[in-house]
């Protein structure tokens, strides 16, 4: 006679292979320095090379440490318009010559613009590393930036702008959140800029963010893959060692001046329903040191709040009273800018901006009040490790992994610490912040209100 096994049975299992999975990996990342090995060349470039030889493939990415935080007002999305133009040829190759290069070989390739940092990446097969070092390494020194390529790219940027911002409802109301609770923090700005800077930047603009950002004092290449780091190492003093330095631009800090009391805004878009933004001014990383526990406590805290059917904002505010079809939570703790804790969610018809606010603080003064279960906990820890697991099963995704901590002073040394942090955090630590950042002095209340499209005038009208 066979046994039936329950739920409760397969999932205790789930948690045991994942946690043993897990375990490994973190066995792994305690002698890491038997598999991440750096060095830095004469130019100031550091190299870190990451051993994972189990495939015949490599990560390469360039990351310079230069983003949209590091914008003046009236230029701002010149970071991303750089990353465009890095596209655009050298003194040796002409435009868009990189990219058929990258695929002749069989590689992928493609780069990003965040707040933080603008990175380059190639995935190729080994045997062809020391190629795009060539070509990184050239275009890191010898960019052509003609004025010619600079206007036709800068109306595709204008364009994109205009796809994934303008057009869309929700990232409409995101970027004006960040502009309404945010009074100085750099990161209050979109990474693409705002419309009227683009239109109004020039050649030049893109040309001096070149020649301030773009040095080997600045940047990090991060390689993973099937590799010998000390042919690496090699192959990088050869190649990039050869790129004269910079002196770098001095930067400007940006602090956020305290907030002193609940802001709210309304913005009037095309959408099907209406969105609620909630958000809390609240601790990050500061200097790499990430012995602070609170970020970490409300990176748990997320995760308690929103991650799956199971989470209280699901189960509460969607399934049970019904106020909203979806509801997700958002928080960065590694960035130089101010750190938000968010909570969004789309309402449901009938359902109010009041209504939403308060069951969001009802579930929030639960968690100040009694602390979290020990369910809550294990299942948010179990998905920090599941996450861990994932991500090391790509070169690309621990390039990214390295790369993206670097730059915001973490070392790749600390990767499986931070793990531990998040491991390590208890009820008690979650429920202290949520008593000490949970006020209304620090909220932002950000409210989308639909306009309907008469689709045979095309003219926009308010929706009831």
């Amino acid at each position: 006679m066979t046994k039936s096994i329950n739920k409760k049975q397969i999932l205790k299992c789930f948690l045991v292979s994942i946690t043993l999975i897990y375990q490994s990996f973190a066995l792994a990342e305690q002698s890491a320095e038997k598999y991440i090995h750096e060095r830095q060349l004469s130019n100031g470039l550091r190299v870190i090379v990451k051993e994972d030889h189990r495939s015949p493939t490599v990560a390469h990415m360039v990351w310079y440490k230069t983003g949209s935080v590091d914008e003046d007002v009236g230029v701002t999305g010149v970071a991303h318009v750089l990353e465009h133009m890095m596209f655009k040829g050298t003194k040796s190759i002409g435009p868009g010559e990189f990219s058929k290069r990258v695929a002749a070989l069989g590689g992928r390739e493609n780069a990003f613009t965040s707040n933080d940092y603008t990175a380059y990446f190639q995935q190729i097969e080994k045997s062809h590393l020391a190629k795009v070092m060539q070509l990184e390494a050239d275009r890191m020194q010898n960019l052509e930036l003609s004025e010619a390529e600079f206007k036709k790219e800068i109306q595709v940027i204008m364009e994109e702008r205009r796809l994934r911002t303008d057009d869309k409802a929700p990232s409409l109301l995101y970027e004006q959140f960040l502009a309404t609770a945010l009074n100085a923090a750099p990161n209050r700005h979109p990474v693409i800029g705002w419309m009227n800077d683009l239109k109004n930047m020039t050649y030049q603009d893109a040309r001096d963010w070149y020649d301030s950002w773009y040095t080997p004092k600045n940047a990090v290449l991060v390689i993973v893959g099937d590799v010998l780091p000390n042919e690496v190492f090699e192959l990088a003093e050869n190649i990039y060692g050869k790129v004269p330095p910079k002196e770098l631009k001095a930067r400007k800090l940006k602090l956020e001046p305290t907030q002193q009391g609940r802001r709210y805004f309304e913005l009037n878009a095309p959408a099907e329903n209406s969105i609620v933004m909630l958000g809390w001014k609240v601790p990050k990383i500061v200097n790499g040191q990430i012995d602070q526990l609170e970020p970490f406590a409300i990176d748990v805290l997320t995760g308690i709040l929103d991650g799956n059917q199971n989470a209280r904002f699901s189960r509460q505010l969607v399934n049970e009273k019904k106020i909203v079809s979806s509801v997700g939570t958002g928080y960065e703790g590694f960035l130089r800018g101010q750190s938000l804790l968010t909570i969004s969610g789309v309402l449901l018809p009938g359902k109010t901006p009041e209504m939403f606010e308060l069951e969001v603080k009802k579930i929030l003064k639960d968690i100040a009040q009694n602390g979290v279960k020990p369910e809550e906990l294990q299942r948010v820890k179990i998905a920090v490790m599941a996450s861990q697991v994932y991500k090391k099963d790509s070169v690309f995704g621990q390039a990214m992994e390295i790369g993206s901590l670097e730059m915001n002073g973490i070392s790749w040394q600390q990767i499986g610490v931070i793990d531990e942090k998040l491991q390590a955090i208890t009820s008690e630590q979650v429920q202290a912040v949520v008593q000490k950042y949970i006020d209304d002095s620090q909220l932002t209340v950000g409210v989308l209100k639909p306009i309907a499209i008469n689709k045979k005038t095309n003219i926009s009208t308010n929706a009831k």
